[in-house]
């Protein structure tokens, strides 16, 4: 299938079917995308997925391209890419940095759509960012026909500027940490409206109504938080992790497990656990880290990284003790 850009293929809403494009990729593997960026599709599709993290504009926009393209190429089923804001209270002190640091190269929202707009991968694309960026990123529709001497406006929070702009730009889904689902309802319906999944992630200790209320919401997948606490690599997997994945065997949904996933030991081990894939941001923005803006070493040490884990989480499914007969 020949590639667009994803600023000529045509809105998500016109686009039909389920055509499945198949591509070799740098592990040797086959890599399934669907055409129309689904997300739940290509974890499925591509079971066990590597769902793989990094911030825009660390160090630049232009290196920021280049490492996603690296981590497309490696093997990366899913790719979310981090809009910095300034207060990200669920990340620790590693992507914290990497933050601060596309804050000081003046990355803006308006940027961050621009650069996805250039992107061309195969693996669909995220947004994560933070409810106070999508608040303010621009007026609605009703808003600037009450300043013209329109009716009023509702007062619900204006969400719609950037689900449309990130519609038009081609991303695939949002997470925002710090949104909950209570209080999802106006940004689930209007990624609902442009067909963009809302990906919500679950606590370790979130269970009962609070659990089914969440799951009752979110598409694309469940974000499964390893552990308690904020981002970062860890040394191994969290017994929280098996805990978790335990308690949402029931719910008809893809899982990601992320927060301290960083060799391909752990990979296997979350798949092996039921996961459906894994998600992995601070390893391989420390990997960013060590090198300046500009350091091609920098795109190859990402792709061989995204090559492990990918391979770390197929030998989870091999490795995974097969389902009990009813």
């Amino acid at each position: 299938m020949s590639r667009e850009t994803r600023a000529e293929r045509a809105p998500r809403s016109e686009r039909t079917g389920n055509e499945v494009a198949r591509k070799l990729r740098a592990d040797g593997g086959e890599q399934l995308a669907t055409a129309d960026g689904d997300i739940e599709t290509a974890i499925r599709e591509n079971h066990p997925a590597l769902i793989t993290y990094i911030t825009a504009g660390d160090p630049s926009l232009e290196d920021t391209k280049a490492y996603v393209e690296a981590l497309d190429r490696g093997g990366a089923d899913l790719i979310e890419l981090g809009l910095p804001f300034s207060e990200p209270t669920a990340e620790g002190p590693t992507i914290q940095a990497a933050i601060n640091r596309a804050l000081d190269a003046g990355t803006t929202p308006a940027q961050f759509f621009d650069l996805v707009d250039e992107l061309e991968t195969e693996a669909p694309l995220l947004v994560m960012t933070y409810y106070n960026m999508i608040l303010q990123y621009g007026p609605s529709e009703a808003s600037r026909a009450s300043k013209a001497g329109a009716a009023k406006p509702q007062n619900k929070p204006d969400v719609r500027p950037f689900v449309e702009r990130a519609a038009d730009a081609g991303l695939s889904g949002i997470i925002v940490p710090d949104l909950p689902a209570e209080e999802a309802d106006p940004l689930r319906d209007a990624c609902d409206d442009h067909d963009i999944d809302l990906v919500f992630i679950v606590a370790p200790t979130t269970e009962g109504e609070r659990l089914d209320r969440i799951m009752s919401r979110v598409s694309g997948f469940a974000y499964v938080q390893a552990r308690l606490g904020t981002t970062g690599a860890r040394a191994d997997v969290s017994n929280a992790t098996h805990d978790s994945l335990a308690r949402l065997a029931g719910y008809d949904v893809p899982k990601a497990v992320g927060f301290g996933v960083s060799e391909g030991d752990h990979a296997a081990e979350i798949v092996a656990a039921g996961a459906d894939g894994v998600i992995v941001g601070s390893a391989l923005v420390d990997i960013i880290a060590d090198h300046g803006a500009g350091d091609a070493p920098a795109a190859a040490e990402l792709e061989a990284k995204a090559r492990e884990l990918k391979q770390g989480a197929r030998r989870g499914r091999e490795e995974a003790p097969e389902p009990e007969q009813p």
